[in-house]
């Protein structure tokens, strides 16, 4: 009985902790030196919308006459990019008769004396992506002493024969997952497949165009180059003949998927130069996002007293769930999870905020109701509160599936092609295609994010809390349920 009863406490101080995490973060400044433990509320990016941001063009460097399909190939590349830095509002489209693909995205929340040049370099490194034979090369110095690596070996593949490269599990000679440890899987399209074949079987064989930098170790290698940088240098343990190959090694997470980043980014017909940088200003104005924040949360307080008011101990409970239902949106925003990154919030996104707080809120209604309704036909409290529950969560689970499904459609639809969404619904939009359009996609993120945590929240820790406080004697009194005394 004591254990049911402590957990309204444990549950309740969870939340308001998650909570309170969630606004204000959890880093460590040590002199200029600032470390990010969890994200907070500041650490969000908001859309060109709220916060403004840059137009910068892109044209082929050494001013190759570039074709539609090659300028297609550069948007989809700074797409991939953009969504794999958690950048969901952003424009980017080609402009042909030019040879320039034009890219709109905004700056970080927060960031004072904005540098263009310096957002830039948030796509990271957009050079020309090669596989090369082994791993060797030659430096050359020029006048004032600058050096200039040239990358030597055959090239086996080049970025545009990669189809994809994400972030896997790695595993061990016996085939257990190696916690802790990530690998990069690499699958090429038709185009690399018979090349790359050829050249694992040579590498296997032992053919000296593939040993490494120091080819005394006898090490066979396959090197990867971004222009003259080696982002990589796997060695050669199998025949790869069907394009699908993993790079492992002691990668955490984090370098894991730099690296597959690095490769997805290197996709590119030809090397890319940066043109002019605009500076966008915000549509919404100044301080008109103070003003959002502080209307959200009177009115997310005004909502919670019209609960606590209408259904009394269920509303008051209603109320702390709502509290870690916003909390839980926002963190997934932030990326305070770590295992997922930030997102970009947009107007729309707020609008799906809104949308599944009210959601949440008619999903307590639900619950409440149904408990009056079971107290007043006589039964027990605690019978009560197990049948509306159970009888409830029916009609919660058909209300919210059918928005999820919108919400995905709307995350496949509107997201790159490279999405685990789009990718999910690829058979539906091969006829009619995909728009990418990254504040619809924003809105059906927060859309998808806010139910989720109405089960976590709204159905599961309500009604932990609620039947943990049943069990005391002085919330026993049936009125605090809406309910008629016996």
């Amino acid at each position: 009985m004591k254990s049911k009863k402590s957990v309204f406490f444990i549950v309740f101080f969870l939340i308001i902790a998650f909570a309170a995490s969630t606004v204000i973060g959890i880093r460590n400044q040590y002199g200029d030196l600032t470390t990010v433990y969890i994200k907070g509320v500041n650490d969000i990016r908001y859309g060109i919308d709220i916060q403004g941001g840059v137009d910068v063009t892109f044209g082929p460097a050494d001013e190759t006459d570039a074709t539609t399909d090659q300028l297609e190939a550069v948007e989809e590349v700074m797409k991939s990019r953009l969504i794999s830095l958690g950048i969901n509002d952003y424009e980017v489209y080609v402009d042909d008769s030019n040879d320039k693909v034009i890219v709109r995205f905004p700056w970080k929340s927060g960031e004072e004396g904005f540098d263009p040049k310096k957002a830039v370099e948030e796509l990271g490194e957009t050079a020309k992506l090669q596989f090369r034979k082994g791993y060797s090369y030659s430096s050359i110095a020029d006048d004032n002493g600058e050096v200039t690596v040239l990358p030597m070996g055959d090239v086996i593949l080049e970025g545009t024969d990669v189809e994809e490269a994400f972030v896997g599990n790695s595993y061990d000679s016996s085939g257990n997952i190696e916690i802790g440890k990530y690998a990069v899987n690499l699958k090429l399209k038709e185009s690399g497949k018979n090349a790359f074949a050829t050249a694992t079987q040579e590498a296997v064989n032992g053919n000296e165009e593939y040993l490494d930098v120091n080819g005394s170790n006898s090490r066979h290698v396959i090197s990867i180059w971004m222009d003259t940088n080696c982002i990589s240098y796997p060695g050669v343990n199998d025949v790869i003949s069907d394009g699908s190959a993993q790079i492992t090694g002691d990668f955490d997470y984090e370098e894991a998927k730099a690296l597959a980043d690095k490769i997805n980014g290197g996709a590119l017909p030809f090397n890319l130069k940066t043109g002019t940088f605009k500076i966008i200003s915000p549509s919404m104005g100044s301080g008109a996002l103070k003003i959002m924040v502080i209307s959200g949360i009177i009115a997310l307080l005004l909502i919670m007293i019209y609960m606590v008011v209408l259904y009394r101990l269920p509303g008051f409970v209603a109320a702390i769930a709502l509290v870690g239902q916003v909390a839980g949106t926002l963190a997934v925003i932030s990326g305070y999870f770590g295992f997922e990154p930030s997102n970009t919030l947009t107007i729309p996104g707020i609008a799906g905020i809104i949308l599944a707080i009210g959601m949440g809120v008619d999903c307590n209604i639900i619950t409440g109701e149904r408990i009056k309704e079971e107290l007043n036909t006589g039964k027990s409290l605690k019978a009560a509160l197990k049948s509306a529950y159970k009888r409830s969560f029916t009609s919660i689970l058909d209300g919210n599936v059918t928005v999820i499904i919108v919400a995905i459609i709307l995350m496949g639809a509107f997201g790159v092609s490279t999405s685990f969404f789009a990718k999910l619904l690829k058979f539906l939009f091969t006829w009619f295609g995909v728009s990418t359009e990254g504040t619809i996609y924003s809105f059906g993120f927060t859309l998808l994010t806010g139910v989720i945590f109405i089960f976590i929240m709204g159905v599961l820790a309500t009604r932990l809390m609620l039947t943990s406080l049943s069990q005391f004697k002085c919330f026993q009194n049936r009125k605090l349920y809406g309910g008629k005394e016996k």
